[in-house]
């Protein structure tokens, strides 16, 4: 398919804001869908071993309840968190989203349910295993390869949106219309890559979750430093396979030696070496995130590469400012969600640091917080609807 066609697919009334800020956007927020992607998958496979280690060694009978605990939590962050890249992509590339949409309909279909039962299944997993039914590891092993074959077909998806030269012969083999919606093409190193990916997390992960336990004297100094030298194996040797698949993907897109390559390379060693040497967690972990956000961008960098070099360039996307829109989205994005996040950040840490019980009532922090949100989600609630029903009525009447 030819950029003529997909510039005339465009949305005739252009983008609201600069395509340039969509893009930043886009990989900021595909970084935070990645993470717990990343966690969910790496907790409950590191959960699945432990189901079988639980019996007879207590602590793996914390440890497994823990990790079902976070990856149940992570599932819902990534379903929350995947829709903002989702929107951000289809706003600057929307041939690419809604022509993949068409030629790989079912599958898209086919997702929906397979992420329904999948992440039912996480919640029959966790209570199975907490009343230790002899059925939850069979049940947790059918919810964790759902999962995996979700994020199998969101790759075919992004690695179907890249090829435009091959669309036609997708859509019409030999000449004859396909309209079943049942493409289905994988880039194998891609897909592996990505998804061990999970390992170093889940080791980053633990590294986190003992040092969170430091101060918390409900917990076993040995308990504490078996998770802290479990987590680095799993960390080291995560990075270390990561780095390998890293590599063998480049090689086979001829970006090898790419300057962005070379620096997520660097990015590798640098954290294989301070995961093995240094002793503060959450240090090791902001590195590993500035890593997947260059991860993202390499993503991106691919896509745009791509699609520049067949004349579709996002940065002559026709361009009409809608300052209303973009200032509803700022000031929800910093007031709703930054607060937001901020107390319930705050109240996890404080309930996990608190050696009997927390009364959240009694927290100075917590309690303001938990005040400025009901305002000012009352407060947005009352502006989003008096501004629809104003544009609502001035359009109309």
């Amino acid at each position: 398919m030819d950029a003529e066609i997909l510039n005339l697919l465009r949305d005739p009334a252009g983008v609201p804001f600069y395509p340039v800020v969509f893009q930043g956007l886009y990989i900021l927020t595909w970084a935070l869908h990645a993470l717990f992607v990343f966690l969910s998958l790496g907790t409950m496979g590191l959960s699945l071993y432990g189901g079988l280690r639980q019996k007879n060694d207590n602590n793996w009978k914390i440890l497994t309840a823990h990790l079902l605990q976070t990856g149940k939590i992570s599932v819902s962050l990534l379903i929350v968190l995947g829709v903002a890249p989702l929107l951000f992509t289809q706003v600057i590339y929307d041939p690419n989203w809604y022509t993949i949409n068409t030629l790989s309909g079912l599958w898209v279909v086919i997702f929906i349910y397979c992420l329904l039962v999948g992440y039912s299944m996480y919640y029959w997993y966790y209570y199975a295993n907490k009343k230790q039914s002899s059925t939850s590891s069979f049940i947790g092993l059918i919810s964790f390869l759902l999962l995996v074959f979700c994020g199998l077909i969101m790759h075919v998806f992004s690695v179907q949106v890249i090829q435009p030269d091959k669309w036609m012969q997708w859509y019409a083999p030999n000449g004859v219309v396909d309209t079943s919606g049942t493409n289905f093409h994988i880039e194998n190193i891609r897909y592996i890559f990505f998804i061990f990916l999970s390992i170093p997390v889940v080791g980053l992960f633990l590294q986190n979750y003992s040092d969170f336990l430091q101060s918390n004297k409900n917990f076993d100094e040995k308990f504490i430093t078996y998770t802290r030298n479990l987590g680095t194996k799993i960390a080291i040797f995560g990075l270390i396979l990561s780095l390998v698949l890293f590599v063998l993907w480049t090689f086979s897109i001829d970006k090898l030696t790419d300057i962005l390559s070379i620096v997520i390379y660097i990015s590798f060693i640098a954290l294989i070496l301070l995961a093995k040497n240094l002793k503060n967690s959450y240090i090791i972990t902001l590195i590993f995130l500035v890593l997947l956000l260059l991860i993202s961008g390499f993503r991106e960098y691919i896509r745009y590469n791509i699609m520049n070099n067949i004349g579709y360039d996002i940065y002559s996307y026709p361009l009409n400012i809608e300052w209303a829109s973009i200032t509803m989205f700022v000031l929800t994005f910093v007031s709703l969600g930054g607060v937001g996040v901020t107390f319930i950040a705050s109240m996890a840490w404080k309930v996990g640091k608190n050696n009997g019980y927390f009364d959240a009532s009694k927290d100075k922090a917590v309690t303001t917080m938990a005040n400025m949100l009901l305002w000012i989600l009352s407060i947005w609630c009352i502006v989003y609807f008096a501004w629809g029903f104003y544009t609502l009525f001035k359009n109309s009447l």
